[in-house]
């Protein structure tokens, strides 16, 4: 069955750079297209990043276009997403998988940006 674990989240000062990462299981990663998402507290989650099967072509959402870079490993089952210049606004529970997505989620990781 689907496992999607996210990490890296935590607490960054506004304009500083965090890491997440993604390690998914229990589908055949290398054929799918993935992404990550995010969500605030009483929003409907969001699309932010996609990346291509082979990890060539990524695809953001404007607000975070120029500061996050999305980038999988087809070996090791896993993505990423490099966040930089970070903002308030970015403060939200961060999820990463399929595009379009499976119906289950992981359990997020949280990322605040905060003085």
């Amino acid at each position: 069955q689907v496992q999607i674990v996210e990490s890296g989240g935590g607490l960054v000062q506004p304009g500083g750079s965090l890491t997440l990462s993604c390690a998914a299981s229990g589908f055949a990663f290398s054929s799918r297209a993935m992404a990550w998402y995010r969500q605030i507290p009483k929003n409907e989650r969001e699309w932010i990043a996609t990346i291509s099967l082979g990890g060539t072509v990524p695809n953001y959402q404007g607000s975070v276009d120029g500061r996050f870079t999305i980038s999988r490993d087809n070996a090791k089952n896993e993505v990423y997403l490099q966040m930089r210049n970070l903002k308030p606004d970015d403060t939200a529970v961060y999820y990463c998988n399929a595009e379009p997505p499976f119906d289950y989620w992981g359990q997020g990781t949280q990322v605040t940006v905060s003085s």
